[in-house]
């Protein structure tokens, strides 16, 4: 059970879930809702990922080869797909987490000059 509200979750950008689907797969294969549970985990509850968001974002990094998947059978015994990050995804992670990183210190010194200026 969550222990936010809903007015305290934050919907996720496309290109955010790629990245946080790809950085998330780093610990190892993982299926679906496993990728899902865990962003919320890592996130103090703050990040929901829908299956409506979660599964096309999947489907896109299989088709830029990014992840693959393996079939296996699940915690509860059911049959899944188990989602890995390729080699390919690896350097795509470290380029975005790049990007990430210039993006966010931008975003900041916009929301914060004062702070940006006695630096």
């Amino acid at each position: 059970m969550s222990t936010k509200t809903r007015e305290e979750r934050i919907e996720l950008l496309q290109g955010t879930l790629d990245l946080l689907i790809l950085r998330t797969l780093i610990l190892g294969p993982m299926h679906g809702h496993a990728i899902a549970k865990a962003i919320e985990f890592r996130s103090d509850d703050v990040l929901q990922v829908e299956q409506g968001s979660l599964y096309p974002a999947l489907h896109r990094l299989i088709k830029r080869k990014w992840i693959a998947f393996q079939e296996g059978t699940s915690e509860n015994n059911r049959r899944a797909k188990f989602y890995v990050l390729t080699s390919k995804g690896r350097r795509q992670l470290e380029l975005e987490t790049s990007k990430w990183d210039k993006l966010s210190a931008a975003i900041g010194r916009i929301l914060r000059p004062a702070e940006q200026e006695s630096k």
